[in-house]
């Protein structure tokens, strides 16, 4: 049976309802108490409905939805979730409208082959990942379905670890290209430069580049921390980046009112740069897998893991060390 307790603060009166049943437990807080009721009421019953294999009859857009204003706000990358979720919404329109607990397996076979003839696996993987909590979500905390129809479903295998590196000459031509001069920082095309050189010299990834500016960082510690979405129940600890000095001086050009591109525009006047003086296979993401693998040279794994944020250094050995055989052949005695 769900219980009530008075909240009460200076501004106004709240009811928070709390419930623990069959094993799970969750609250919320309401105006009234009628409000906190009839939720309670709702929640147990849905809880009792799945422990007996009945579900409500919601649809996977409104689990979507759902997802999109109550989950993806609590992470990094909001925009980048709700924008995903609308766009399997529009690009699979028979699928988002069934419902959810009668989605299987094969329904998603057919979705992953569909995105195949158009999309890249690793593009596909990142859907994937999402689709997936999206059902666990709504599984565990939401009961509006069974058991995940991605779990019957065979994944991709691991695609090669990638070893492109960045040379000297290519960062010169791109930097030309987009017309940067030590310290002009004005236009778009320039902030794009001065963005990826931060990022061959402090490792860091495109967003938190972006965010940089005098309020997160230390110019005395060279040490620049970004705060993290609160959740629910606990304010995520924030990630603090030790700076180079020469990452630290680059930081110093930034405008003062920070970058005023976003990341898609980073990213389309960056492969606008690549193509035009047709640079194959060059990411901008790839400045920070140079810059790894050049410090893993200077610093033990754990130092470097530290600057680069993983706490698994299995993806910072697969994914970021991009010294290839023959560089570390010419380096043996």
């Amino acid at each position: 049976m769900a219980t009530y307790r008075k909240m009460c603060n200076k501004k106004a009166v709240k009811w928070r309802a709390e419930i623990a049943r069959n094993g799970t437990r969750q609250s919320a807080v309401f105006a009234t108490k009628r409000a906190a009721e009839k939720w309670a009421i709702q929640i147990e019953a849905e809880i009792d409905a799945g422990k007996r294999g009945i579900f409500p009859r919601k649809t996977l857009a409104e689990a979507m939805q759902k997802y999109a204003d109550e989950v993806s706000p609590t992470k990094d990358g909001t925009k980048w979730e709700c924008d995903r979720l609308s766009a399997f919404q529009r690009q699979f329109p028979q699928l988002a409208t069934m419902v959810i607990s009668d989605i299987r397996t094969p329904h998603m076979l057919e979705w992953r082959k569909a995105r195949a003839k158009v999309v890249t696996e690793a593009t596909i993987r990142r859907d994937k990942n999402l689709l997936s909590n999206v059902f666990t979500v709504a599984r565990d905390q939401w009961h509006w379905c069974g058991e995940s129809p991605f779990k019957g479903l065979a994944s991709f295998e691991d695609s090669e670890d990638r070893e492109r590196r960045v040379k000297p000459d290519e960062v010169r031509r791109i930097c030309r290209w987009l017309g940067y001069r030590t310290g002009q920082v004005q236009t778009a095309y320039q902030q794009v430069a001065l963005a990826f050189l931060i990022g061959l010299r402090t490792g860091m990834r495109a967003g938190e580049i972006l965010r940089l500016g005098p309020s997160c960082v230390d110019l005395t510690a060279r040490v620049a921390t970004f705060r993290k979405h609160k959740t629910r129940r606990r304010t995520r600890k924030p990630r603090r980046v030790p700076l180079t000095k020469r990452g630290m001086r680059l930081v110093n050009y930034i405008p003062r009112g920070g970058f005023t591109i976003d990341g898609e525009m980073l990213s389309a006047l960056f492969r606008k740069a690549t193509g035009a003086l047709m640079i194959e296979d060059l990411h901008f993401h790839d400045s920070r897998g140079e810059f790894l693998t050049r410090y893993s040279r200077k610093v033990d794994v754990l130092t470097l893991s530290k600057i680069s944020g993983h706490k698994d250094i299995r993806v910072l050995h697969r994914r970021y060390y991009r010294e290839s055989a023959a560089d570390i052949a010419a380096r043996l005695p």
